[in-house]
C-alpha cells in the first residue's frame, strides 16, 4: 500500500492502466475505496488466485482489516497499523508461494516510527520478517540495497548514515558481504553468469596511494582481494568521479559504492523516473519505486508511475530468473 497520504494509490492505479492488457498482473493490499475515489474499477478479492480473472477488467484489491484514513499530503501515525499490515501480509503470501514477489510503494518512515515502528525502513523490516526462512542453497543473506536502471546498477555499502558514521562503519567484511550478496543475486536473479564488479574508493582519487586518506588501502583493498580469492571478477578501488561515464559503465555489471550518495546520484541521474530499488539477499524478491511518498504532489493527479511500473516488470523478470535457476 505505501503511505496513504502520498501518491501510492494514484501511481498504483496508473500502473494498472498501463499493465492492464500486457501485464505483469498484480494485486494490491489496500483499502478498496481509495481506488474507487480515483474512478478505478475495483474487484475485491479474498485470494491471490482470483487476480488473473479480474485483472484485465479491474484492479484486484485484497482488502486490509485495518482502517485507512488518507488525506493527500498529510501522513498520519493513525495509519501505521494498516501500512504495517499491508507489508506483513504481502511477505506472508509471497513466502507461501501465493505471490511471486513483493513490490512496495514508498512509506513515510517518520509516521511509522512515531507510532512505535522500530525499523529504519522497508528493507530492515523485510529482513526481520524473513529471517527464519532459509535462503536458497549456497546464497548469502542480506539485506543489500541495489538501485537498478536500464544503464546502471549500483549498491551502496552504507545507506542512511551521516558520512562520518558511514566511514566508521566500513570494514572489509561489510564490503565483501555486500559484494558477494550482489554477485549471487546477479547470477541467480538477473541471469548474469559471470558478474563483473567495480568497487569504488572512499576518498577522492581512491585515496591517491594514501596521500588523501588511508581507508582505500586499509579497508577496501583487502575486501577486493577476498572477492578475487572467492572467484569474483572484482576491481578497484576506483575513483568514484570516473566510474560512471558511458565507456566506464560498459566494463562492469554493478558498481559497489561506499556511500549512499556515491551510488544514488549516478543511478538517479541516469534513471530518475524509471529506477528500481531492489532488496538483495532475501528469500523473497522485493522491488520498489526509487522515489519517496511525494507528499507535495499527492492528490494532484500529476505523479508519474514509471518507477512503479518498472518495479513490477523487474519483479516479474527476477521471479522468472529465480524460478529457472531453481
Amino acid at each position: 500500500m505505501g503511505e496513504p497520504g502520498g501518491v501510492s494509490a494514484e501511481i498504483t492505479a496508473k500502473a494498472w492502466l498501463s499493465c492492464q492488457d500486457t501485464g505483469p498482473q498484480f494485486f494490491v493490499i489496500d483499502a478498496p475505496d481509495r481506488f474507487r475515489q480515483l474512478d478505478v474499477p475495483v474487484t475485491e478479492i479474498t485470494d491471490p488466485g482470483q487476480c488473473t480473472e479480474a485483472f484485465k477488467a479491474s484492479l484486484p484489491v485484497l482488502p486490509l482489516t485495518k482502517k485507512v484514513h488518507s488525506i493527500p499530503g498529510a501522513p498520519s501515525p493513525d495509519n501505521a497499523s494498516a501500512v504495517i499490515e499491508s507489508i506483513e501480509r504481502a511477505v506472508t503470501l509471497t513466502l507461501k508461494g501465493a505471490a511471486s514477489a513483493v513490490v512496495t510503494n514508498p512509506i513515510q518512515k517518520s509516521s511509522l516510527q512515531s507510532a512505535g515502528f522500530r525499523f529504519p525502513g522497508h528493507t530492515e523490516f523485510l529482513a526481520a520478517l524473513t529471517q527464519d526462512t532459509p535462503m536458497q542453497s549456497g546464497r548469502m543473506r542480506g539485506p543489500v540495497m541495489m538501485i537498478a536502471g536500464p544503464e546502471l546498477r549500483t549498491v551502496p555499502v552504507t545507506i542512511h548514515l551521516a558520512v562520518k558514521d558511514a566511514v566508521r562503519t566500513l570494514t572489509p567484511d561489510l564490503i565483501f558481504n555486500a559484494a558477494m550478496v550482489t554477485a549471487q543475486a546477479l547470477q541467480f536473479d538477473f541471469s548474469v553468469k559471470a558478474p563483473r564488479i567495480a568497487v569504488s574508493g572512499l576518498n577522492p582519487h581512491a585515496g591517491e596511494a594514501g596521500s588523501i586518506g588511508m581507508e582505500d588501502g586499509l579497508i577496501i583493498e583487502p575486501a577486493i582481494d577476498c572477492l578475487r580469492e572467492a572467484g569474483i571478477d572484482a576491481r578497484g578501488p576506483l575513483p568514484a568521479d570516473t566510474m560512471f561515464h558511458a565507456e566506464a559503465r560498459e566494463t562492469y555489471d554493478v558498481a559497489i559504492c561506499m556511500l549512499h550518495d556515491q551510488a544514488l546520484i549516478p543511478a538517479k541521474t541516469l534513471a530518475f523516473h524509471d529506477g528500481v530499488n531492489v532488496t538483495l539477499g532475501l528469500p523473497i524478491i522485493r522491488t520498489s519505486p526509487d522515489h519517496g511518498t511525494a507528499l507535495d504532489i499527492a492528490g494532484k493527479n500529476i505523479a508519474r508511475a514509471d518507477s512503479l511500473i518498472a518495479s513490477l516488470k523487474m519483479a516479474e523478470q527476477l521471479a522468472s530468473s529465480r524460478h529457472s535457476a531453481g
